[in-house]
């Protein structure tokens, strides 16, 4: 499988490891694109004012701190531009909304766009963005490794295996684990599209070097992520991985600037 990250405006390509399909065509292929607000925020604070729509805008100006305005609004003009990009269109024409949540009906649902069947998911955390646009559902997360206090505050959260797992470590290995469990957790439940909705105890995907659990229709790999954080992509499959293939696809290709891109 070739997963194919993207380079408009601003962002830069990521790698992602996910195992064969088994499958032989039809497979999905996700945009992968990560950004640094702390780098690349001033080009996205120019964007702003014409890519933002009034509520991005309004929710920008709503943050206390400097910073997390900036990071919002990196993000934001990143996934603008990454949609324009898949569609074929200006990112500050592209209409995003809510649809209703999958649990309770609320309008705090997946992220949509009524412009194109397109799938897409963001993440940040701290001054890191990762961006996921796709055919089909997909989902991302990005996590700062945690202190080890935390750990063993929340590691009881994952699946008992998980869990398990954490606590054969030594404590220095186990905030890089967690990180990797939690990161993959929440880009599987993102791509579900109910999110934290579902108890992190329910489904176990592990916390080694590699995802060794993709639940059925789902490949769940982990991103090439700065230093310091853990990232993984959920992204869904007809095909299960290969058992007789451990390879693992990774591509450095870049997508043209948005309105010359196609999918």
């Amino acid at each position: 499988m070739t997963y194919v990250p993207m380079t408009p405006v601003l962002g830069e390509p990521v790698s992602v490891a996910l195992p064969e399909p088994s499958g032989e065509s039809g497979d999905p292929v996700p945009l992968l694109w990560s950004v640094d607000a702390g780098r690349q925020g001033d080009v996205a604070v120019r964007l702003a004012a014409d890519v933002l729509d009034d509520g991005e805008k309004e929710r920008a100006a709503a943050f206390v701190r400097e910073t997390d305005r900036r990071c919002y609004i990196t993000a934001h003009v990143a996934l603008r531009t990454m949609l324009g990009a898949w569609l074929g269109m200006e990112p500050g024409a592209v209409r995003l909304h809510r649809e209703p949540c999958l649990s309770c009906g609320g309008p705090h649902g997946r992220p949509a766009t009524a412009d194109g069947p397109v799938h897409f998911s963001l993440s940040h955390s701290g001054s890191v963005a990762l961006l996921a646009c796709a055919a089909v559902p997909v989902g991302v997360d990005v996590e700062a490794l945690p202190r080890p206090e935390v750990v063993r505050e929340i590691g009881g959260e994952l699946h008992p295996r998980e869990t398990a797992e954490l606590s054969a470590l030594p404590e220095a290995g186990r905030p890089a684990a967690f990180a990797r469990g939690w990161a993959r957790k929440e880009a599987y439940l993102k791509g579900l599209g109910i999110g934290l909705s579902r108890s992190l105890s329910l489904d176990y995907l592990g916390t080694g070097p590699q995802a060794v659990n993709h639940p059925a229709g789902w490949l769940i790999g982990d991103v090439l992520a700065p230093a310091g954080f853990a990232a993984a992509v959920a992204v869904r499959s007809p095909s299960p991985p290969s058992p007789s293939r451990s390879s693992f696809a990774t591509s450095s290709a870049a997508v043209p600037r948005y309105g010359t891109a196609t999918p």
